[in-house]
């Protein structure tokens, strides 16, 4: 009795068969649906990501030069402050030199060093920022990124 249900156990086993092509097939196209909507979604994402961390960068371009300006120039962003329309400008050279910038700042997005920039201020008041990275490969050409004031201020985009 016993060899004879090990026998039937085995004969059971023998005639199973595995996924047929059809439901592999649809297994198939079920993840090739996924991938298709995800692929962008994850590109978006990445693409995002960099601008914001560009913009993070910015921001941090900016309160180094507010603080260059509180410290050594005792909070006087221009020398006419009577007249309205005034700018003052801090470039990255000048807070690189007064160490509120690392030498070696690279722009996220490119991983390229930030070789100049400038800061702007109108009246008082951050109005332009833009900055520029150069690959470290030999002749290249400097890229500007120019940010939205409202973007570096807020700190995102």
């Amino acid at each position: 009795m016993l060899a004879q249900a090990i026998k039937k156990r085995l004969s059971k086993e023998e005639n199973q068969k595995g996924f047929t092509l059809i439901e592999l097939l649809a297994v198939i196209v079920i993840l090739g649906i996924i991938a298709v909507i995800a692929i962008p979604m994850i590109g978006g994402i990445i693409n995002n990501t960099k601008e914001d961390a560009d913009v993070a960068t910015a921001r941090q371009v900016y309160d180094a030069a507010r603080m260059l300006i509180t410290a050594e120039r005792n909070g006087a962003f221009d020398s006419n402050t009577a007249a309205t329309g005034t700018t003052d400008t801090v470039t990255i050279a000048q807070l690189q030199a007064g160490n509120y910038l690392e030498a070696t700042l690279l722009l996220p997005s490119d991983k390229n060093p930030i070789t100049a920039g400038t800061v702007t201020f109108t009246d008082g008041v951050l109005s332009a920022l833009s900055l520029s990275s150069t690959a470290t490969t030999t002749g290249a050409v400097a890229v500007p990124h120019t940010f939205v004031v409202a973007d570096v201020l807020k700190s995102s985009k």
